[in-house]
């Protein structure tokens, strides 16, 4: 019989791929330009780099893996964060059954008994759902009609944010720094960087990968960090029914809370997917959308380093994005937040060889989003947040409110997949992938 722990582990190998053949379809449907694999130099010389980086040349899709480095230290049941004021003591992680929870990497069913009762607490709340069906899988060109709707206000298809959403931080030079789809298997690596930096980040956490490596998620909240929710299996929010986006944020708060005690207030979609009715059901369930900075379909603050893990990009070309970004926030009187991810080996080497030294050596403020907005971190979940309604807290220069502001920069045109968006064209099923993910199980399971 398979170890549990090697058969999480051999899951998230699997989960991994999963994602990867998302992202890559994205990437697929983007600008040559930004997602070429061919060679591409640096445009720039970079302000400060950590002297042990892994070679830039070398962080390729080909890469040799290195070993993963243990976390380093294990949470003992009953530990409190003491970022996080009035926080209860961790749970013990051994009480965690995954049977009692849905199949990781999957949609929930809805017809189970949480996901009913979480039916009814939408249902109870007040806040009215609006009536805009589900997106077809592809994307804006699958979505004309709804690209066109200014009203549903799509973040896809046009970077459109209402006032309750979180996208950028008030304050010049101020990076509200996020990694999303983690805890992977180098999100160790980056644990060890970002203390020896005395950095503190933004997790978004897919629900399926707390089941995966709960003590790596109790790590990151223990160390001071803000986590987050990520939906439970990673899919397209808007593409799904009412009662599927319940079933995917109310068992991403669930597990969270089992594993860590207390329940995030805030959560990113992926591929920033979300319209109204996306944002009016995560609020109904006591949590405020978290996106990345956008100025415009061609300037968003995507360092776009996933796709290096699929070679659909280069190591120096999301270093070049790194540096756009840099440019474009120069000319913004706030500060912004980052798409990056901590799921593959190559994102954490780009992050803390390149990306973070070069920050901090500009003089960036680095921050949890929590922190960039200048609340404590307390302010972060639910159980310890001393105002009981949770108020989304002020983005940029504006208080958020369940009113529902005027439209973004909103683009009726049918933008394309790049820089994190949604992808243009159905997934793979993930009974295609078992064939693509069966080395990393065969390695998994030699361990």
């Amino acid at each position: 019989m398979k170890h549990p722990v090697l058969l999480s582990l051999a899951a998230a190998s699997v989960a991994a791929s999963n994602v990867q053949v998302q992202h890559r379809q994205a990437a697929s449907q983007s600008s040559p330009a930004s997602r070429s694999s061919a060679a591409v130099s640096l445009t720039f010389t970079l302000a400060s780099t950590n002297p042990t980086a892994v070679p830039l040349s070398s962080i390729t899709a080909t890469m040799a893996t290195v070993p993963t480095i243990p976390l380093p230290s294990t949470p003992q049941a009953g530990a409190s964060p003491t970022a996080v004021s009035g926080a209860p003591g961790l749970p013990d992680t051994s009480t965690i059954n995954p049977a009692n929870y849905p199949p990781l990497d999957k949609t929930p069913p809805v017809n189970s008994p949480e996901v009913q009762a979480w039916k009814k607490e939408v249902a109870d709340s007040g806040i009215p759902i609006p009536d805009i069906p589900p997106t077809l899988p592809g994307g804006c060109p699958a979505n004309l009609a709804a690209a066109q709707d200014t009203s549903r206000c799509w973040w896809t298809c046009g970077g459109c944010v209402r006032s309750t959403d979180i996208s950028d931080c008030p304050d010049k030079k101020t990076w509200g720094l996020t990694f999303d789809d983690g805890p992977g298997f180098y999100t160790p690596n980056l644990l060890e960087y970002l203390d020896s930096a005395q950095l503190r980040a933004t997790f978004f956490t897919v629900g399926s990968r707390c089941i995966s490596n709960p003590k790596g998620l109790q790590l990151e909240y223990l160390n001071g960090h803000q986590v987050a929710g990520h939906t439970w299996s990673h899919p397209a929010l808007t593409t799904l029914t009412n009662d599927e986006i319940i079933a995917e944020l109310g068992w991403t708060r669930k597990v969270m809370k089992d594993v860590l005690g207390v329940t995030p207030n805030v959560m990113r979609p992926p591929y920033g997917d979300a319209d109204d009715r996306v944002r009016a059901i995560a609020r109904a369930l006591g949590m405020y959308l978290v996106m990345w900075t956008r100025l415009s379909p061609s300037a968003t603050f995507d360092t776009d380093d996933f796709n290096v893990h699929s070679g659909m990009t280069t190591s120096a070309q999301v270093l070049n994005n790194w540096n756009s970004i840099l440019g474009n926030a120069s000319t913004m009187d706030h500060g912004f937040i980052v798409l990056q991810h901590d799921l593959f080996q190559e994102t954490v080497d780009i992050a803390t060889g390149y990306i973070l030294p070069d920050a901090m050596k500009q003089g960036l403020q680095i921050k949890p989003v929590v922190s960039c907005l200048n609340k404590p971190m307390s302010d972060a979940y639910t159980e310890t947040n001393d105002n009981k309604t949770n108020p989304p807290p002020v983005s940029a220069t504006t208080v958020a409110t369940l009113t529902a502001g005027a439209p973004g920069s909103a683009q009726a045109t049918g933008a394309t997949s790049k820089n994190g968006a949604i992808p243009n064209v159905a997934f793979v099923p993930s009974t295609v992938l078992v064939g693509s993910a069966m080395a990393m199980l065969f390695a998994v399971s030699s361990l």
